[in-house]
C-alpha cells in the first residue's frame, strides 16, 4: 500500500468578506518554483468566488490576494463560482469551474494568457433536463439506474421542474491536446464521463451533445467499483502525464452512518486513448482522518482538485471538511507503479 503524508492545512477563511465561510478545493498549477492556487472563496449565505494565493515551492504561502480574482457576473453564475481547476494548452490557460444559479449547476470555462486576466466562455456542458436526457442516453441500451436517483427532481416539490437541468460538474481538460484535438473530464452524477476529440471548442453545440448522449455508456469513463466509492465517484485534479498513463486523481463517496464520506482515490487511463481505464487503486489513496477532514462545513471530506510535482514528489491540494484547503503529498513514480499492480 503506498504511503501518503498529510502535509497540513495551507489556507483557512479569513475575516475578508468574499472568504469568511470557507476556502476550499482549490486548482493549482505549478511555474518555475511557484504554484499559483485558484480556490473557492465562500462568503456568508454560501456565495462563492476564486480567490487566488500563490506558493513558493508547495507548501508556503508567499502572496495571497485580498479580494476575488473572479466573481460572478453573469446570471449562469449568480449564486457562485465553484470549484476551479485549471491546465495550460500550448500557450493559453484553461479554468473551469462550477457556475450555480441558486437552481442549476453546470460546468463553465475561462481562459487567460497571463493568469491575471481571464476571459470567460461561459457553459461548456449540457443544458439538458433529466427526461430528455434519459429519452437519449437510453436509446441504444440501459444507463446505470443510479442517474435516476441522482439527477431526476420530484416536481411536486418544485414550483418550476422545467428550469431544472442535469447537473454537470467537475470540468477537467487534458494538460495537452491528443492528437491535435482536446479532451475533456467531466461528471454527470454518477460517473465521471469523457468529452474527446474535439478539433474546436466552438464545435460543442447542442447538435454535439445530443450525438453525444445517443451513445452515452460509450463515454462513461470510470464508475464505481470499490467500497469507499460505492455512492459515487467525480473528478479530482487534471490528469498527469507518465509513462505509464495518464494519472487521475479523483474523488470516491461512500455513504455512512454519519453521511457521506468523500476520499482522494487514483487509476490510470490509457495516454492516447484515455477513454480506456488502465488501472485503479482498491483503497482509498487518503480518506478522511483529521479533526480538520473530520469535522467542518461538511464532514468527512478530503476533496482533490489541483496537483503539481517537485522533483518525484506528488503535492496534492484539497478541500478538507469544505471549509479549509490542505495538501497531502506521495512519491509521484511510487504512485505510479502502485497502480500497475492493479491493472484493470
Amino acid at each position: 500500500m503506498i504511503q501518503v503524508k498529510k502535509e497540513g492545512v495551507i489556507l483557512a477563511k479569513t475575516l475578508f468578506v468574499f472568504e469568511n465561510e470557507g476556502v476550499l478545493n482549490p486548482a493549482a498549477i505549478r511555474e518555475g518554483n511557484f504554484v499559483h492556487l485558484f480556490y473557492r472563496a465562500v462568503s456568508e449565505g454560501n456565495h462563492s468566488s476564486i480567490g487566488y494565493c500563490r506558493l513558493e515551492g508547495p507548501l508556503r504561502v508567499a502572496h495571497r490576494n485580498k479580494k476575488p480574482l473572479l466573481i460572478p457576473e453573469f446570471d449562469y453564475e449568480c449564486q457562485g463560482m465553484e470549484d476551479p481547476r485549471i491546465v495550460k494548452i500550448e500557450d493559453l490557460y484553461y479554468l473551469t469551474y462550477t457556475a450555480y444559479d441558486g437552481i442549476n449547476a453546470l460546468g463553465c470555462l475561462a481562459v487567460s494568457e497571463d493568469l491575471v486576466h481571464f476571459e470567460k466562455k461561459g457553459i461548456i456542458v449540457p443544458q439538458i433536463s433529466f427526461a430528455a436526457f434519459h429519452k437519449l442516453a437510453e436509446k441504444e441500451s440501459p444507463i446505470n439506474e443510479k442517474y435516476f436517483r441522482y439527477n431526476q427532481h420530484n416536481s411536486m416539490l418544485e414550483k418550476n421542474p422545467e428550469q431544472y437541468l442535469v447537473w454537470d460538474k467537475n470540468v477537467i481538460f487534458f494538460p495537452r491536446k491528443i492528437k491535435d484535438k482536446f479532451y475533456f473530464l467531466h461528471r454527470i452524477k454518477p460517473e465521471i464521463q469523457i468529452v474527446v476529440g474535439v478539433a474546436h471548442l466552438k464545435d460543442i453545440t447542442a447538435a454535439f451533445y445530443k450525438d453525444y448522449f445517443n451513445h452515452f455508456n460509450d463515454h462513461v469513463v470510470l464508475t464505481s467499483r470499490f467500497d469507499h466509492e460505492i455512492s459515487y465517484i467525480g473528478g479530482g485534479c487534471p490528469p498527469i502525464e507518465t509513462e505509464q498513463g495518464w494519472l487521475l486523481i479523483y474523488h470516491g463517496v461512500k455513504d455512512g452512518l454519519d453521511g457521506y464520506i468523500y476520499s482522494a482515490c487514483a487509476a490510470l487511463l490509457d495516454l492516447e486513448n484515455p477513454q480506456q481505464e488502465i488501472a485503479r487503486l482498491p483503497y482509498p489513496l487518503f480518506k478522511p482522518e483529521l479533526n480538520w477532514e473530520l469535522k467542518g462545513e461538511v464532514n468527512n471530506v478530503c476533496f482533490p482538485s489541483g496537483a503539481v510535482v517537485f522533483d518525484d514528489t506528488l503535492y496534492i491540494y484539497y478541500g478538507a471538511a469544505d471549509e479549509r484547503i490542505a495538501c497531502a503529498s506521495v512519491s509521484f513514480s511510487g504512485l505510479a507503479n502502485e497502480l500497475i499492480l492493479y491493472k484493470k
